[in-house]
């Protein structure tokens, strides 16, 4: 494949990303240094640029900031002439190789890597890769690591700069986690490299000074804290999430979820969210899941934000707007899940227009206004149509009996391969 994968970059542009360690310009290979002593244009971090001996002649350029919206004029200045980007360590390991092949497209990219900080990590500590996980704080929001954290997981952050270790400490805390013990390995492969450790509860109460070149890998305790959500499976219990009332319960939220069929990169429309907690378990099926969240009350929009962030997916959007209004200009998703406001003119069918092909659409009812609206539109599309009744223990005097729960119709669909970009008709 040629050409740019999802950027904006038209010039013929072509760059060469030259990784490079801790132990700085001694530790870049013989031939690689006249790579990047020979380019024209030399690109990459004032850290980095400040590395490279002066060369007469050579254009050196930092990035631009906000990187993403300043790289392809910075690229396209260039275009045609000879460019070398400077990167730290391994460019694809949360790093500047990724941006640049969205950019560009992957026949325009020639990374020239060095040893990754998470190979580094991993042969200091002896952990296999496939026995530990990394999370990036470079750019994102560190509660992220809550998503990964399970009785004796491994997990490598990634620090955005000397304060990520504390911050993290300070998180895990707050968390349950403060018996989670946190190694803090810095200036990975130079000569005066480091490392300190303690556990997530002795840091937070008195954190040490860090440098800015610092990874940081958790050890989870053997038994998790009593109220953290570890599985990744649906249907987390009620009581994980903060809501007034307006929350998809545990067996409803299972069963949506099972028939929205989360996979790694899908984008779900969480409409009329209410707490948020569909949106919350579809984002913690996988790290690549996204979720647009479209709640029309002030507090529940900033509800939802919280549960997003204590549960690890604090990158979850939260559109606050009212269905069908709020989904105008929102990108096509692969799922949505209607749990409030069905009946509002419109809303159905904007998200059956929105929907991809082979997407699924999950609609929730309590209401006999909305179970007929569903049965109508079960009837002219057809996918499955059922209610829900849970019923659970409970005291009466001495003895026990169930009490049902309000009844929820759900109808699930799929949209065929066929399914036309804009289909506003509404059944009969």
């Amino acid at each position: 494949m040629s050409g740019p994968v999802s950027g904006s970059v038209s010039g013929p542009v072509r760059v060469t990303v030259v990784g490079i360690g801790a132990d700085g310009w001694p530790g870049v290979p013989e031939r690689l240094r006249a790579v990047v002593t020979g380019a024209e244009v030399l690109l990459g971090g004032e850290r980095h640029l400040a590395l490279v001996p002066a060369v007469p002649g050579q254009v050196r350029e930092p990035w631009p900031s906000p990187l993403r919206a300043g790289l392809p004029a910075l690229l396209e200045r260039y275009a045609g002439r000879d460019v070398v980007a400077l990167a730290s360590g391994d460019p694809f390991v949360s790093g500047i190789g990724t941006t640049l092949v969205d950019l560009l497209g992957p026949d325009a990219v020639l990374a020239e890597p060095a040893v990754s900080s998470v190979a580094l990590v991993r042969a200091r500590l002896g952990w296999s890769a496939e026995g530990s996980v990394v999370v990036s704080a470079v750019g994102r929001d560190v509660r992220r690591v809550l998503r990964e954290l399970a009785p004796g997981r491994r997990v490598i952050v990634l620090s955005a700069d000397a304060t990520t270790p504390g911050d993290l400490a300070a998180l895990l805390a707050m968390s349950g986690w403060g018996a989670a013990r946190l190694t803090v390995l810095g200036d990975l492969g130079a000569a005066e490299e480091s490392r300190l450790a303690a556990t997530a509860d002795a840091w937070a109460a008195d954190p040490p000074v860090f440098g800015d070149l610092t990874v940081v890998a958790v050890e989870a305790p053997a038994i998790a804290p009593a109220d953290a959500p570890v599985t990744w499976t649906s249907g987390l219990p009620d009581e994980a999430f903060e809501h007034d009332g307006q929350l998809t319960k545990r067996d409803l939220r299972a069963a949506a979820l099972a028939r929205l069929a989360p996979y790694p990169g899908a984008l779900l429309w969480d409409v009329g969210a209410g707490a948020g907690s569909v949106g919350v378990e579809w984002m913690r099926a996988h790290p690549a899941c996204r979720t647009v969240a479209v709640e029309a009350d002030a507090q529940r929009a900033a509800r939802v934000r919280r549960n997003a962030g204590r549960l690890g997916v604090p990158d979850l959007r939260v559109v606050h707007g009212s269905a069908p209004d709020a989904l105008a200009g929102l990108p096509a998703p692969d799922a949505v899940f209607v749990g409030g406001g069905a009946t509002r003119a419109g809303v159905l069918e904007a998200c059956v227009a929105a929907l991809r092909p082979g997407g699924r659409l999950v609609v929730h009812g309590v209401t006999v206004e909305t179970e007929a609206l569903l049965a109508r539109w079960h009837g002219e599309r057809g996918g499955e149509l059922t209610r829900h009744v849970v019923e659970t223990a409970t005291p009466i005097g001495s003895f026990r009996g169930f009490t049902p729960a309000r009844a929820v119709t759900q109808w699930a669909w799929t949209a065929p391969a066929d399914h036309p970009a804009d289909d506003p008709e509404e059944p009969a």
